[in-house]
């Protein structure tokens, strides 16, 4: 009889003993597939490219390379840099082409520094504006989104069929040919004409 209780309790042990490997098994292998998914979501943004700032991405943009020697003669790269968020109706190079002859030399002097950075900021506007928020606003306003900008001034958003187009404060218009070019602190749409404040 002791013979046979001494065996049960041996079972018992064996038993316990098999019981605690296997949950510790099942904690070690729970463990490493913690450990595995963890270090791939670190692989993940280890390999993943930083989102380039505003600044940054007019710079690596062949359409913007006229609008970054505006924006450097006005000392106005560390602000497209910041944290923002900002939106950016980005004139391209063929934008500045169309103003008349000798108006942006005059601009990219020494003297005229302040003057061409207003224009600049009439361009930019605080807040992130995706193509959609744009047309989802200008819809909920009647067929006009007015949008304040950095300088002070105002911008009106309009539909020309599925074109948004921009009006300045002279009544010239410009039209976004190039939407939603994401970046870290905000967005870019590119336009067609480079819109005036009132001076």
């Amino acid at each position: 009889m002791k013979k046979i209780f001494l065996s049960m309790a041996v079972l018992a042990t064996l038993a316990f003993t098999s019981c605690k490997d296997s949950e510790n098994k099942e904690a070690d292998e729970t463990m490493t597939e913690e450990q595995m998914a963890m270090e791939a979501e670190a692989q993940t943004e280890e390999t993943m490219p930083e989102q380039q700032t505003i600044a940054t991405i007019a710079m690596d943009n062949e359409n913007f390379t006229t609008l970054v020697s505006a924006i450097q003669s006005a000392e106005l790269g560390e602000t497209l840099n910041g944290s923002g968020p900002f939106t950016v109706f980005a004139p391209t190079n063929d934008a500045f082409n169309k103003l008349p002859e000798g108006t942006l030399e005059g601009l990219t002097k020494p003297e005229s520094k302040e003057k061409l950075a207003g224009l600049l900021k009439y361009h930019v506007v605080s807040g992130e504006y995706m193509a959609a928020d744009i047309v989802k606003a200008i819809k909920e306003n009647n067929g006009s989104f007015v949008i304040k900008t950095v300088q002070g001034g105002e911008l009106t958003a309009t539909l020309d069929g599925e074109n948004v187009i921009v009006t300045d404060a002279s009544g010239s218009k410009a039209k976004v040919t190039m939407a939603d070019v994401d970046a870290s602190n905000g967005v870019i749409h590119g336009i067609d004409a480079v819109v005036m404040p009132k001076m």
